[in-house]
């Protein structure tokens, strides 16, 4: 059943978002049998999506939730502005990672991994994931 698990879907924005992420993967896993995922995936969903909105309140993001090579990947994409030099894009990096240390510690007591970069659009945007082992 988790061989399927592929899902994409966009969040309108705004602090309620959250909720609606931990919905949509506590359904998702127990429904693809990946319920012993359950807990820490919808932390580091609502991690994500609360850092996003942090970042970009009140802003579309897209949420992915896809289940590759024995590991679960929650994606989410914000529209984050770019910004206009390196020095400030990695100022602005390195807050955004300091706020996820919930993630952090969540993600790393499964044996998992998370990390966030540019989402390389024109637009600009932030890629945050977090990857969660069986």
């Amino acid at each position: 059943m988790a061989d399927n698990l592929s899902y994409s879907f966009a969040l309108p924005g705004g602090a309620f978002c959250a909720g609606l992420a931990r919905g949509a993967v506590s359904d998702l896993l127990s429904r693809h049998g990946l319920a012993d995922l359950r807990e820490p995936a919808v932390l580091a969903a609502s991690e994500l999506v609360a850092t996003a909105y942090r970042f970009t309140p009140d802003r579309e993001m897209l949420l992915r939730v896809h289940w590759q090579f024995d590991a679960l990947r929650i994606t989410l994409y914000d529209q984050h502005p770019s910004h206009g030099s390196a020095v400030r894009s990695e100022e602005c990096r390195e807050r955004r990672s300091d706020s996820m240390w919930l993630l952090a510690a969540a993600v790393g007591a499964h044996g998992g991994d998370w990390g966030l970069a540019p989402a390389l659009t024109p637009s600009g945007g932030c890629k945050a994931w977090a990857l969660l082992h069986s």
